[in-house]
């Protein structure tokens, strides 16, 4: 039997980084400051610079970036919030966490993201924000969106946990909306040794609350005492540790990501003309960032395919096996009006093995297996 093939090998690239990396950490362990050292002050000060952003507030997670954003826009009880109907759960989760209420909408079939011919169907007085999720890495149709939510007054906040290192016309994925949030969870394309996420934004007041936020609602440079606990906030500040790692990676980002480009194009090569089976699709207006590879076969064999594939011990995953608006926490088995892609995606999609150092042949036994599963 071949040797077990993973969903994503990270080996290869910190064997690349360890030493750097070990000094950074070595560094930080040496000052003894792992909560908000000057490593994460600097981080924030670089991936601004990267993408293209005025500020950049680091955080424990992409989910707090979620929240925490909401906050900081202004989102609250009483608003409600368009999200797409497919992805991940955070999405929805972060919306539901502030008070507010998710409006879910359906997706176009060949980005997997937010549709904005049915955004506007969906709007009501109470619409504050549009949650547009860059999905897999693919930008969402950013340009209708802005307009749009400009049109109606509505604040919009990027989810681009998946999509660093990916663009829409000339800016960066993650610089565009009010607001973006940023995951660097490690299966990331810039990803941490544990949990870490990020607001960006060009607008200094939401920065300014975020920082607040984080800090259990502490005026930003206020003292350790008295009445500087103006909100109530919570606990997310990213450690130091990881801040450097972070710093450590940040440059090789570029590069890591044309990678996984150059292999996405290789599985296109290698699976061009296969039965059954849609090829991930390139919007033009954006370049994407392929977090994952994924592509469609038809619903009543993905299982089976899938099933094959690990027998051959191939790894493979289905994001997401339940569309948002039919997990138990929004009603369950309950359809919803006008979710009809969402639902076909979610039964489905199938993501192949995909990291920047993935060898050819692994990706020819991916291709080569899939051909005769699909046989």
């Amino acid at each position: 039997m071949n040797a077990p093939l993973p969903m994503l090998d990270l080996s290869a690239g910190l064997a690349q980084h360890r030493l750097e990396i070990e000094r950074a950490m070595a560094r930080v362990i040496a000052t003894g400051a792992f909560i908000q050292g000057p490593d994460v002050a600097a981080f924030e000060a670089e991936m601004a610079s990267y993408l293209g952003v005025s500020h950049c507030v680091a955080l424990h997670s992409g989910t707090d970036a979620l929240v925490l954003g909401l906050r900081a826009l202004g989102v609250g009880p009483g608003d409600e919030v368009i999200v797409p109907a497919f992805s991940f759960c955070a999405t929805a989760e972060a919306v539901s966490v502030v008070g507010a209420t998710p409006v879910f909408v359906d997706i176009d079939p060949r980005t997997f993201n937010l549709d904005p011919a049915g955004v506007e169907a969906r709007l009501s007085r109470h619409t504050r924000a549009l949650l547009p999720v860059h999905l897999f890495g693919q930008g969402a149709a950013m340009d209708t969106l802005l307009e749009l939510s400009a049109r109606h007054g509505l604040c919009v906040l990027e989810d681009a946990a998946q999509a660093l290192g990916g663009s829409y016309g000339p800016r960066r994925l993650g610089s565009l909306g009010h607001a973006a949030a940023l995951s660097f969870f490690p299966s990331k394309n810039l990803g941490a040794f544990g949990d870490g996420g990020m607001l960006a934004t060009n607008q200094p007041e939401v920065a300014e609350l975020c920082r607040e936020l984080r800090e259990h609602g502490r005026k930003s440079g206020a003292p350790g005492r008295g009445r500087e606990h103006e909100r109530i906030g919570c606990n997310s500040r990213l450690d130091t540790l990881q801040a450097a790692v972070l710093r450590v990676k940040l440059p090789w980002l570029e590069g890591a990501v044309a990678a996984r480009r150059t292999a996405a194009a290789r599985y296109d090569g290698l699976l061009s003309g296969l039965p059954g089976a849609t090829l991930p699709w390139r919007d033009p207006r954006s370049l994407h960032s392929f977090h994952q590879y994924t592509l469609r076969l038809p619903a009543d064999r993905r299982d089976h395919v899938q099933a094959r594939l690990l027998a051959q011990g191939i790894q493979t995953r289905v994001y997401y096996a339940t569309p948002l608006h039919r997990l138990p926490a929004y009603g369950g088995g309950r359809s919803g009006p006008g979710l009809a892609q969402a639902e076909a995606a979610s039964r489905s999609v199938l993501s192949l093995p995909l990291w920047p150092e993935i060898p050819a042949s692994a990706q020819a036994r991916v291709a080569d297996a899939l051909r005769q599963a699909l046989a």
